[in-house]
């Protein structure tokens, strides 16, 4: 059903779900973005239309709603462990189209990789339903057309935020009933058909290319330019790199808490094993690392889709400035010089 409902009324709406549901959408924080007096844009419980952020990216993805930066585990002691605990009220998270597509790829992470489930994550996927933002224009870093993930169907409902109102199509009849004395409205969402940005997603026919491209030289440049701050990945809406730290109480020595916290294959030492064994020491094979994770290793597993849903935060979060599009573009022209080589 579709419904055409202004912000006042949305408001009302947003009051009785509330009875039900914690709502969660991209929301601005004023003055707490990355230089003075700037704002940031990220995910966090709201109780008004007018909190959303509608004509703005988010600067941090919907993930962070499913898998938060930081969660407790479980709670030990010296002979006993308790799971934390968790909320069991359903979840709405206003999320664009990239970022369902990325919730996906996620979930084939978290969800079933290797026979391994995630109870964590399980426990909150479980309780979202999706409420999907058109998107029709993107900004200036998006490139989700040529990654296959500018549209979405499996959401509960989907919205347009139009001079302040709001045109809805509701998928969920649970949901319906909310909008019971809204009055119709002929809706479907669009979608964005094309991006400033077009990406050529380069293919890489065997290992013996795979190998000659990890030893390209073109992967030396980031040793100067990335600094292996990790803000990419921290914002990338499909990376899931995490580490865990036991805390001890320092009142009871046998007894703590284990906590997940997001990490960063870009930060030095991340690959870090026992033994002072290290896979990736620099710069150059940690960002490598990354690209062929997002645009080879990730699809030839999973056999769908690559990992990267073109969402573009990682570019606009760099400090430095370095482009995934770019650096792909140059993996493309990379692999080209390799498949010429060897057919002469």
């Amino acid at each position: 059903m579709g419904y055409k409902v202004s912000f006042e009324q949305a408001n009302k709406i947003f009051d009785k779900l509330w009875d039900k549901y914690d709502i969660y959408a991209p929301k601005r924080f004023e003055g707490r973005g990355r230089y003075s007096d700037t704002d940031i844009v990220r995910y966090d419980k709201v109780n008004t239309v007018e909190e959303i952020v509608f004509d703005e990216k988010s600067d941090y993805p919907a993930k962070e709603v499913l898998a938060p930066i930081s969660q407790t585990l479980f709670y030990f002691t010296e002979d006993e462990y308790r799971e934390s605990k968790c909320s069991t009220r359903p979840i709405l998270i206003f999320m664009r189209p990239c970022d369902i597509n990325a919730m996906h790829h996620q979930e084939k992470i978290y969800l079933g990789n290797g026979g391994y489930t995630d109870l964590y994550y399980e426990r909150m996927n479980e309780r979202v339903k999706i409420v999907m933002m058109e998107c029709t224009e993107g900004w200036d870093t998006c490139f989700c057309v040529s990654m296959g993930a500018n549209k979405a169907e499996d959401y509960a409902v989907a919205v347009r935020c139009e001079n302040g109102n709001l045109l809805v199509d509701i998928k969920d009849s649970e949901l319906d009933a909310y909008f019971a004395e809204a009055p119709a409205a002929d809706f479907k969402p669009d979608y964005i058909e094309k991006n400033e940005i077009e990406l050529q997603i380069p293919e890489i026919p065997n290992r013996e290319v795979l190998a000659k491209l990890k030893a390209h030289p073109m992967w030396e440049e980031y040793n100067k330019r990335c600094i292996s701050c990790g803000s990419c990945t921290v914002a990338c809406s499909t990376c899931t790199c995490f580490t865990t730290t036991d805390i001890i109480y320092h009142e009871n020595g046998e007894a703590g808490e284990r906590k997940r916290t997001t990490a960063s294959c870009q930060i030095k030492g991340f690959a870090d094993m026992a033994g002072g064994h290290t896979f990736r020491t620099t710069a150059a094979e940690r960002m490598r690392y990354k690209v062929l994770h997002k645009f080879h290793d990730y699809k030839a597993r999973f056999k769908d889709y690559h990992m990267c849903v073109g969402c573009g935060r990682c570019t606009s979060r760099c400090p430095e400035f370095i482009s995934i599009t770019a650096t792909v573009n140059k993996m493309s022209k990379a692999i080209d010089e390799i498949m010429a080589s060897e057919n002469n």
